[in-house]
């Protein structure tokens, strides 16, 4: 055990960094308590947990976002969801976070190819969501569809909030560290999209109990099938046979989907 000092000492000083400042701080906490489990101290302890925020999430941060400026810019839409201009706005902000970005040249075709089957979508669970609700005008989901977004950032969750009143979204947010503080909520869809090999950064097991935990009739997860420098490195091989791994034994329904930039799998259990 560790004196409350020393933790919230700790927190203080990887928090100094900008990057880190919009963490949820529980996130954070438990990091440094880990760090300071194994024996780490000062700038090493600091070090250490930085890596890991930067590994979980910093890494996916492509510029600094001015969110009061990008929250004017939504004010300033009409309110129809499906609008030219809004859907550019959508694309516009997506760019900022890197797994959305990526998705950008198959944002047309990804949801409609993946979920057309599942249709009429009426609740949604986005784990470790980033930016990815801003590209709901895509998804092929009903309208008054719930739609609950957990993420560590809770100055992107700020974000979606006025996003989704702006809209009159059925929209929830929640910060939430999935290693510890996974949602229950039944939904008729989960979306894990690129985020098991950031998760599994912190929690070798963590794929394993996102997908045979989460309370979804029906999960799309998807993986990278490039790094983020746009290196091939076998990753698609890689994280395919990596995600049969993760659902072997399991009597679940699987459908694979090949795009450009990333590759998804529809499993419905």
């Amino acid at each position: 055990m560790h004196a409350n000092s020393d933790i919230n000492s700790l927190i203080e000083q990887v928090q100094k960094n900008k990057k880190y400042q919009q963490i949820d701080r529980d996130f954070i906490k438990r990091l440094s308590e880990e760090a300071l489990d194994k024996g780490y101290k000062g700038k090493k302890a600091i070090k250490v947990v930085r890596n890991k925020l930067h590994q979980v999430g910093g890494a996916y941060i492509k510029q600094p976002v001015n969110y009061a400026q990008v929250k004017k810019d939504i004010h300033a839409l009409p309110t129809d969801l499906n609008a030219a201009e809004v859907k550019q706005f959508c694309q516009q902000t997506l760019q900022y976070h890197v797994s959305t970005a990526e998705r950008l040249p198959i944002l047309e075709s990804f949801f409609r190819t993946c979920l057309g089957s599942l249709t009429p979508i009426d609740t949604v669970l986005d784990l470790a969501c980033g930016l990815n609700p801003f590209a709901i005008p895509w998804m092929p989901v009903s309208k008054g569809c719930r739609y609950l977004a957990c993420d560590i950032y809770t100055d992107m969750l700020e974000l979606i909030e006025v996003f989704a009143e702006h809209f009159n979204l059925n929209l929830s947010t929640m910060p939430c560290d999935l290693i510890t503080n996974m949602p229950q909520e039944p939904v008729k869809l989960a979306l894990i999209l690129k985020s098991i090999p950031c998760l599994e950064q912190v929690d070798k097991t963590i794929g394993d109990r996102i997908l045979k935990t989460i309370n979804a009739e029906h999960l799309l997860v998807s993986f990278p099938v490039s790094s983020i420098g746009g290196q091939d490195k076998g990753m698609e091989t890689f994280y395919r046979e990596h995600f049969f791994d993760l659902i072997a034994g399991e009597k679940w329904d699987v459908q694979e989907f090949l795009f450009s930039t990333e590759m998804a799998f529809l499993v419905s259990k």
